[in-house]
């Protein structure tokens, strides 16, 4: 039998179009150094450092043991479907039908599903720059265009309304936001919410807003775009705030005329979301296990409050606080043209991993990085003074 080398497997035109995360050789390049026994202090990934709240992993252990391990509906367990629309209802006092509600496989499969039932080949999707890498390629994946429009300190890092009326073109058919954005931290307020859903829908379109890291905020709580209308697709996540990282589970409230297409389309793409995580999952909404996530968030805020002024005092630009999420994007253009080098260069001479904005867009990537306050706050100071010393080195 004829055989092709791997070299020349043909594979689809997309994948030249989907990229790897950058962080991902920053974090394998740390593995390495660790191996040999070197310090790193791990500021690149967005991974609570927390492990899975000890109430759901005992539900997920009992629902093993119980055998409940076969596959469920493809929209999810209909009693965690409502306790998703009653977790609205408490928290944003917005009323859910739990019939709207699509659990995933994480957010990625709930993102998955939105662009693979909104989006026709060439369809356009505003983005914005710098944002979640993945969110481009969901939409290349569906053979659909990104438009990144650059955002800066003036839109507070944010997609705006206006920015929906310069860019929004004939084939334009989906703006997707995150609030709390992936890499900035910033969120979109209400009247931002409805603003934006008024620009989409004028123009016959579709506004996703991302929440996942909902529950993640200092000093404000984020508001749900499902106060603005029930014709926005929102998109959340047991990963961030749950501490679920692992389990790979999120969900979608949808508008009630796309469940049954999303329905169709999970039943092929997954066929349904972990069963045991589901499972699991029933317990995140308990009041003990809520109270775990709150005394999680208060520790995230001492690490953003430590380390926002801290690397402002070290020359990093930083013109915003960030309001959620756990990351700091921070201007790095007082030492370097090159944040992919820079980045590097911080791992092997100060053992401290950070991610260079080249994995959220184009837009003043070079002169940008990611850090993230997922480890402990002694490791934080610690990479402070690691992250000083390099500096005053002049490497």
């Amino acid at each position: 039998m004829l055989s092709i080398s791997p070299d020349r497997a043909a594979v689809a035109a997309r994948m030249l179009e989907i990229q790897p995360f950058h962080v991902m050789d920053i974090l394998a390049r740390a593995r390495a150094l660790e191996a040999t026994g070197r310090s790193v202090i791990h500021m690149e990934i967005g991974e609570p450092d927390a492990p899975t709240a000890e109430t759901i992993i005992q539900a997920g252990i009992a629902a093993l043991q119980a055998g409940l391990t076969h596959y469920t509906p493809a929209l999810g367990l209909p009693a965690l479907r409502e306790a998703i629309a009653d977790f609205y209802a408490s928290s944003y006092g917005v009323s859910i039908d739990p019939a709207r509600v699509v659990v995933t496989t994480g957010s990625s499969g709930a993102l998955l599903l939105a662009m693979g039932v909104l989006l026709n080949p060439a369809d356009e999707v505003l983005l914005a720059d710098p944002g979640y890498p993945c969110n481009r390629h969901f939409v290349r994946f569906v053979e659909g265009r990104a438009v990144n429009i650059p955002v800066t300190a003036q839109t507070r890092f944010q997609l705006q309304a206006e920015h929906i009326a310069q860019h929004w073109g004939e084939r334009t058919r989906v703006a997707l936001v995150a609030s709390p954005a992936n890499p900035t931290g910033m969120l979109l307020s209400k009247t931002e919410l409805s603003a934006l859903h008024a620009a989409v829908s004028q123009r016959g379109g579709t506004l996703i807003v991302d929440e996942i890291y909902h529950g993640l905020t200092y000093g404000v709580e984020a508001d749900t775009a499902l106060a603005v209308s029930d014709d926005i697709f929102v998109i959340n996540s047991f990963s961030k705030y749950f501490g679920m990282t692992g389990w790979r589970l999120g969900w979608m409230i949808a508008p009630e005329s796309y469940v049954p297409a999303l329905d169709r389309l999970a039943q092929n793409l997954f066929l349904a979301a972990p069963t045991p995580a589901q499972h699991a999952a029933m317990a995140a909404f308990q009041p003990e296990t809520l109270a775990i996530l709150e005394a999680r968030r208060a520790e995230f805020a001492q690490r953003r409050d430590f380390l926002l002024p801290a690397l402002r005092e070290l020359g990093f630009d930083l013109p915003l606080a960030p309001e959620g999420a756990f990351y700091l994007y921070a201007g790095c253009g007082a030492f370097t043209q090159d944040s992919r080098q820079f980045a590097s260069d911080i791992l092997e001479q100060a053992g401290v991993a950070i991610t260079p904005g080249l994995d959220f867009g184009s837009f003043e990537s070079d002169t940008h990085v990611r850090f993230a306050y997922t480890t402990t706050l002694p490791k934080l100071e610690q990479g402070i003074e690691r992250l000083a010393r390099f500096l005053r080195s002049g490497a």
